[in-house]
């Protein structure tokens, strides 16, 4: 069984979703939406990092995939949202979780078969690939989705590991 846990980091509230696998069997474990509430800037990172830890302590995943910022943002939500990005894997990188980072666009390719998806189509796909009985908060849904891009790649990915080895035949 292969546990990942899939991260849409945000600056207010980060979707994350822990998904078990195992052959062509997927299974939502747990999900949530962590809100870091006011203060600074300082405070909510800090308040970020906490409650990160508490979910990657409980799940103890064994990969992470983080979904990686869209290039078209205005540069200060580019900024909040890198800040927010860079709290996520310096928790992972501290519990030596190896982490894959997917665009946007490539989790709605993985989940919905069209990189240009709507935010619903995502919902609605994560809800009904993991045979949830109602909708999933929005950005849990998305961390839902990147973990199950994750796992749509993890074929190509071994096998990329195995050519780079020398040890794929064709």
């Amino acid at each position: 069984m292969t546990r990942v846990l899939g991260v849409d980091p945000g600056s207010s509230a980060t979707g994350w979703a822990v998904l078990e696998s195992e052959g062509n069997r997927v299974l939502l474990a747990g999900s949530g939406v962590l809100r870091t509430g006011g203060g600074s800037r300082a405070e909510r990172l800090g308040r970020l990092a906490e409650k990160f830890e508490e979910v990657v302590g409980r799940w103890t995943p064994q990969e992470a995939a983080v979904e990686t910022p869209f290039s078209k943002a205005n540069v200060k939500s580019a900024m909040l949202l890198a800040e927010s990005r860079g709290v996520i894997l310096a928790v992972l990188g501290r519990h030596g979780i190896p982490v894959e980072g997917y665009s946007p666009a490539q989790v709605k390719m993985a989940v919905v078969g069209f990189g240009q998806a709507e935010k619903r189509q995502v919902v609605f796909m994560a809800r009904r690939l993991l045979g949830l009985d109602s909708d999933p908060p929005q950005d849990a849904a998305d961390a839902m989705a990147v973990a199950l891009a994750h796992l749509q790649a993890a074929p190509r990915r071994t096998a990329l590991e195995r050519l780079d080895r020398g040890n794929l035949s064709c």
